[in-house]
């Protein structure tokens, strides 16, 4: 059982109460690590801290700044191999997942680390004798909350950019997955960065969370995770007009026409719903068939599930891990019961695999015969389940497609290029792939439209929204106003 401790103001401490909590492995489900229970003098602490150091820090060249980053994104390649097994043991990923993950962490810290000295103002002569000109200044003290499907990356998002604006930051990880966090800390002293400009608290959203989002001293909050919390983050946050940017869940669609090629659609329309055990907010868990290759596509679509592996992450085979938690499968598998009392028809899955004893998993679950009022269409799973739908028309589709409170990501499957343009530009989503599913890029911005959240993040969006914007003006005038 090793422990580890959290980062404030540059050293590495336990909790003010000295509570701790287990960190468990959901593939054998047993505890396997201990880290502090942060509670409001902790966060207050953190807060403090970052306060002090954002006087210096935000005055610190761009230059320097990037340095720092760049060494950062160095240091996560040379311990990437330790970074990944943790986010294995951790959250239970796939081994090919959690490297990836790890890849794109070190191409984000880099990406930023570029952009940092790239944040220019603008100047313009004003018809008076005057000249104008706006600056861009970094925000002050930023509360990141991050979720527990994508521990590293999803900190890396928030941080790489706040960073490279000149921000200072209170970092909370989800309290089931906190490890990866508290080993980039390690990271982040270890290159030097000054102390109180990352702070890494972990506890959990209720008391960590919430005291941060409330904290006079935090001037925004970014979060990702669940709308509900993210509703309940905007509420308070309010209170005291904090900047937001949310990132919430979504209930995605992918569809799939008529003259689409079948290879390409059942493989990244398995991808789409699958990868990371469904437990990623831009899944496509609504597929939506034409009514011409539907029979076609079910039928090659259950037969290519099969080639799914699940099992623990480690093992170099294995496509599916587990889910995060034995609270979060129970959740799931209340889901699959209610699709089979709402009438769907359940055409894959819905157990647990019986050659796994231990661990949350669960296999991929398919529902047929659904329809657009069912709350396994409707509502948010967070996990290994699809709702497949048949359309007709083209206008259908799209009427399906955007029947829904969420907005964050969306995949059309077709060979007419065309058809591709005009229905992507009717689709309301943030996120949209043709004829793929999922890859993002640090270089492009990330978000989604209606209950999805607000605000953007990566590109040059991600660094915008750590920034302020200031106008000055110059009198070229020396003579009085003349005004009285």
């Amino acid at each position: 059982m090793k422990s580890y401790q959290m980062y404030i103001g540059g050293a590495f401490v336990n909790a003010a109460s000295g509570k701790t909590r287990e960190v468990v492995n959901p593939a054998t489900e047993q505890a396997f690590a201990v880290v502090p229970e942060a509670g409001a003098e902790d966060v207050d602490a953190a807060v403090k801290a970052a306060r002090k150091a954002f006087s210096t820090w935000s005055k610190t060249t761009a230059l320097e700044r990037s340095r720092l980053l760049m060494r950062l994104s160095g240091k996560i390649l040379e311990n990437a191999a330790m970074l990944a097994e943790l986010e294995i043991l951790n959250n239970g990923k796939a081994k090919r997942e959690a490297q990836g993950d790890v890849d794109d962490a070190a191409a984000c810290f880099e990406f930023y680390a570029g952009l940092a000295t790239k944040v220019h103002g603008e100047t313009m002569l004003t018809p008076a004798n005057a000249v104008s000109y706006v600056v861009r200044e970094p925000l002050g003290v930023c509360g990141q909350i991050v979720p527990w499907n994508l521990p590293i990356l999803m900190a890396t998002w928030k941080l790489a950019p706040a960073l490279a604006a000149g921000n200072c930051v209170v970092l909370k990880p989800s309290e089931l997955t906190p490890l990866t966090a508290l080993e980039l800390a390690k990271l982040i002293h270890e290159v030097g960065f000054p102390a109180g400009v990352v702070n890494i608290v972990t506890g959990d959203g209720k008391t960590a969370g919430e005291a941060i989002v409330t904290h006079p001293d935090v001037d925004k909050v970014a979060f990702t995770g669940g709308t509900v919390t993210g509703s309940r983050i905007m509420e308070l946050a309010s209170k005291q007009l904090k900047r937001v940017t949310l990132e919430l869940g979504g209930k995605s669609p992918a569809i799939f026409f008529n003259d689409c090629n079948m290879d390409l659609a059942i493989d990244w329309g398995l991808f789409a719903t699958f990868a990371g055990t469904g437990q990623v907010c831009s899944a496509g868990t609504r597929l939506l068939v034409q009514e011409g290759i539907y029979d076609e596509f079910m039928q090659r679509y259950l037969a290519k599930i099969r080639d799914i592996k699940v099992g623990s992450g480690l093992e170099d085979d294995v496509t599916m891990g587990p889910l995060v938690s034995k609270h979060h499968r129970e959740k799931v598998e209340g889901y699959i019961s209610l699709g089979k009392e709402e009438g769907a028809t359940l055409a894959y899955g819905g157990d647990r695999p019986a050659h796994l004893k231990t661990g949350y998993f669960l296999n991929p679950t398919v529902f047929t015969n659904v329809t657009p009022q069912m709350r396994i269409v409707r509502e948010e799973i967070f996990g290994p389940v699809a709702a497949v739908m048949k359309f007709s028309t083209e206008e259908e589709a799209v009427a399906l497609a955007n029947d829904t409170h969420y907005g964050l990501a969306a995949g059309i499957f077709t060979q007419d290029i065309t058809r591709a343009h005009r229905v992507i530009r009717e689709l309301r989503a943030g996120v949209t792939w043709i004829n793929y599913y999922h890859p993002t890029y640090n270089e492009m911005p990330w978000g989604g439209y209606k209950q999805s959240g607000t605000g953007r993040e990566l590109g040059l969006y991600g660094i915008e929204a750590y920034l302020e914007t200031k106008q000055i003006n110059i009198n070229l005038d020396t003579a009085p106003v003349g005004w009285y």
